[in-house]
């Protein structure tokens, strides 16, 4: 090879750049934390029932007495350093009352949420995958849904004595409709997505199919659908109570409270008054928490956020 067949001019490759001194600041991605920070509804509510939640659990320590304690001396007293929300016409103190009736809210409340989203899950799931189970069920919810859930959580107690357990089931059973007709609509149109059909071809069984492909996309749903549940059931226990329904006298709940408390409402307000503002807040805070978890669960709201 001749020297004039040579290049010019030889390339050389470039040499990288030096990293810098100082390395920018390492940014961690998103988590819960700053997701309650980007939707502070939701932490208010989540805030506001923890509250609420602590404030049950631990009555007995919050300078409570026992609030079935009857003392006729006592009785009418206006709201005062030493009775904080004053005193009922038999010589109660509502103090101690209000921070125990939450216990029986907050039981009837959670525990109606949780068995009415397990047999509704179930029930919708049989009904939404099983097409000659659908025609039968579906009449029978349709049927229970007919009769709104206050007046049919009437009768049932009609039937029954008073009692937690008695309410609790009550509310259950009028709620169950709901959740099975939420649970099914999400099932029809899973059941038609390609992956299902993919594994009817593939000769998977009914049973794993609803395992592994319908129910884990109906959780998020029924999630926020308990919340829901929840904050109404405790309302529905409030007026099962208030009415005479619902638990017996001598268990403290807010619907008896401000039960008794109603004939004395214009001249001694602050006995309906406190526990009201207690169940108001409580359903406030359960429903606030649903519509985060509804935003955060739902991937067409996390886009927006």
């Amino acid at each position: 090879m001749s020297a004039s067949s040579l290049p010019s001019t030889v390339h050389v490759p470039a040499i990288a750049a030096p990293l810098p001194d100082v390395l920018p600041p390492f940014k961690p991605r998103r988590g819960f934390i700053g997701y309650l920070r980007k939707n502070p509804i939701m932490a208010f509510g989540g805030a506001l029932l923890l509250t609420m939640l602590c404030i049950a659990i631990f009555a007995p320590y919050l300078w409570t007495v026992d609030p079935t304690s009857l003392a006729p001396a006592r009785r009418t007293r206006e709201p005062s350093a030493m009775y904080w929300f004053g005193t009922d016409m038999l010589g109660r103190d509502v103090y101690s009352r209000v921070l125990y009736g939450a216990r029986v809210s907050m039981l009837v409340g959670f525990s109606v949420a949780i068995l009415s989203s397990i047999i509704g899950l179930t029930i919708g799931l049989t009904s939404g995958f099983v097409r000659w189970a659908d025609a039968i069920v579906m009449r029978i919810m349709d049927g229970m849904m007919s009769i709104p859930p206050i007046l049919l959580a009437i009768a049932l107690m009609a039937l029954t004595r008073g009692s937690v357990q008695n309410v609790i089931i009550a509310i259950t059973i009028a709620e169950i409709p709901r959740v099975s007709r939420l649970v099914r609509g999400v099932v029809l149109s899973l059941r038609e997505q390609p992956y299902v059909d993919a594994a009817v071809a593939c000769g998977t069984r009914t049973p794993t199919i609803i395992w592994r492909h319908i129910l884990p996309n109906t959780l998020a749903p029924i999630t926020v659908q308990a919340t829901y549940i929840c904050a109404s059931a405790m309302i529905t226990e409030a007026i099962l109570s208030f009415i005479g329904a619902g638990t017996p006298p001598i268990i403290p709940s807010w619907g008896n409270i401000m039960a008794e408390g109603r004939a004395l409402w214009q001249v001694k307000p602050y006995i309906v008054f406190f526990p009201a503002v207690f169940l108001s807040m409580t359903v406030l805070a359960v429903n606030l928490l649903g519509d985060g978890l509804r935003d955060a669960l739902d991937p067409r709201m996390a886009k927006r956020l």
